[in-house]
């Protein structure tokens, strides 16, 4: 009998390393469901008593959560980098957008570096899906919005990173996957006002993108993702000195009299 228990228990616990590593590499995301308990209890070959014993262990670590009726959940502020209130204190300051395009810098060209050298077939095949996706909010010029393009760039740069097999970078983007799609639509209505080769600029570099982790130009790939956030920088800066110009102009307006 306690010979029984014993192994029972070990065998939850192999089940619990099979999905913490599910979720650490980005196969089970944050708030997906877990398939129903017997299907998964076949899929991994064990007896649905074991599988309950993982799943609540996982749900006692934080990882998981239960609904009555409605299944076992990977919790949604799983790799939640910031909090709430702090991203929209970050959303909402100038230098803090700047921030955030210097640490794009390094975040995703180790991404696109990385995703060169590891992408698998199942991993190009998603980034071409992805790419895809954006190439054809960019041919509906006039006819897409801003929320939707910026959301289509945003999941384009995130196939990138689940791409690098890297555990961390994966995570570190999806907990600022929310605040970088907000980012990126602000960047595109502000850059799209700016300058009109902009959308051409943005296809050409996305494309250029793509192109070498596709063909596995890793040092390529990296250097075309500091070209894309420089132009981004510059663009902005760009509109930033333009609106202090205004500023300084109607401030002096004003102080005449």
């Amino acid at each position: 009998m306690e010979v029984g228990m014993v192994r029972q228990r070990r065998l939850a616990d192999k089940i619990v390393e099979q999905l913490e590593t599910m979720i650490l590499e980005g196969t089970l995301k944050p708030g997906e469901r877990l398939p129903a308990e017997r299907v998964l209890a076949e899929q991994f070959g064990v007896s649905r008593p074991s599988l309950r014993e993982a799943i609540q262990k996982l749900a006692a670590k934080g990882l998981l959560v239960s609904r009555h009726g409605g299944g076992n959940f990977v919790v949604e502020s799983l790799g939640s980098t910031f909090s709430d209130p702090l991203l929209h204190l970050l959303e909402n300051n100038t230098d803090a957008q700047r921030d955030l395009l210097e640490f794009r810098h390094t975040l995703e060209g180790s991404c696109a570096y990385y995703a060169a050298l590891r992408a698998t077939e199942v991993d190009q095949r998603r980034l071409g899906e992805a790419f895809a996706a954006l190439q054809e909010c960019y041919s509906r010029e006039g006819n897409v919005s801003r929320a939707e393009e910026g959301a289509a760039d945003a999941r384009f740069h995130l196939a990138i990173a689940e791409a690098s097999h890297n555990a961390v970078l994966l995570h570190t983007i999806r907990g600022l996957f929310d605040m970088l799609k907000r980012n990126v639509v602000t960047n595109i209505g502000g850059m799209y006002a700016l300058r009109n080769e902009t959308r051409v600029m943005l296809m050409k570099q996305h494309q250029e993108l793509y192109d070498a982790i596709i063909e596995r130009r890793a040092s390529d790939a990296r250097d075309v993702i500091h070209r894309h956030i420089n132009y981004v920088q510059e663009v902005l800066a760009e509109g930033q000195q333009e609106a202090q110009r205004l500023a300084r102009a109607h401030r002096r307006e004003g102080g005449k009299g």
